[in-house]
């Protein structure tokens, strides 16, 4: 035990230490974001549109077949938890509040998150690792060209109007998958579960459902194309950004969800 504890000690302080440095960069990175986002606004012309629009394709309508398919899933599996337990104490009714809610609060935009960093985040890293491999983003530079500008800015507006938009559409058929369940597993007609999902489910779950997703797709594009830039000059250096993107984009949705959980059960007390 005595020989094991200096390199158990050595091992967290290391650990500790990339921690904080990770939490630096991404501080860093973060404000290198926001003056290209700055310089984005004042000078639209400046902005690849194109390759925004091709983003847009390649995180959006690429991605709707395996978020549709998840999302189903996720409102069929909380669908008959939820009714075997609520069938135990009357509850029936209840079940179309109780999977609307979660679907559009928390786990529609979680799920649609988790595909997005999946698909996105590691293609993100991996295109501007490969940039980096081959010389691309030195040359832009030579060139007098703002790589954070250049490259990450039409990734990040993609990623920020199109995850809503499937967070939209995974809500919905996530409802419907807890609806076929109650008509199926608890006899409840369509009509009635409509009308208790009206009931339960308000306006502002929307709104903070999309603003939870938006807020992740600032996240899954920032990170991803920061591993990109980070990643080594090699093959192995472009796989480990990628999946060190995947990585540090779904612990950091997790920490955003649940302070963005906090702030808006503050809002609803209030």
């Amino acid at each position: 035990m005595t020989h094991g504890y200096p390199k158990f000690t050595e091992f967290v302080g290391a650990a500790t230490w990339k921690f904080l440095c990770d939490c630096a960069d991404i501080l860093a990175f973060t404000g290198e974001l926001f003056a290209a986002a700055c310089e984005a606004v004042r000078h639209p012309k400046k902005i690849r549109w194109r390759e925004t629009l091709y983003y847009m394709d390649m995180c959006g309508s690429d991605a709707v077949p395996i978020t549709l398919m998840i999302c189903f899933l996720m409102g069929l599996i909380l669908g008959f938890q939820g009714a075997v337990q609520m069938h135990k104490y009357g509850g029936d009714v209840y079940l179309a509040p109780l999977v609307g809610a979660s679907i559009v609060k928390e786990l529609g935009p979680l799920m649609v998150a988790i595909i997005a960093t999946g698909r996105a985040g590691s293609s993100f890293a991996a295109e501007i690792g490969t940039m980096k491999v081959s010389e691309e983003i030195d040359a832009m530079m030579t060139m007098g060209f703002v790589p954070s500008r250049f490259l990450v800015i039409p990734k990040m507006i993609a990623m920020i109007l199109v995850l809503p938009m499937l967070t939209a559409m995974g809500d919905a058929v996530g409802i419907i998958g807890g609806m076929l369940v109650a008509n199926i597993k608890l006899g409840i007609p369509f009509e009635a579960y409509y009308n208790m999902t009206l009931w339960g489910v308000k306006p502002f779950y929307f709104f903070e459902g999309l603003t939870k997703s938006a807020v992740y797709a600032f996240i899954i594009a920032s990170i991803g194309c920061m591993r990109g830039f980070e990643a080594r000059t090699d093959a192995m250096g472009v796989g480990r950004a990628a999946t060190s993107a995947v990585v540090t984009s779904i612990f950091l949705i997790a920490v955003a969800d649940a302070l963005l959980a906090f702030i808006f059960s503050s809002i609803n007390e209030s």
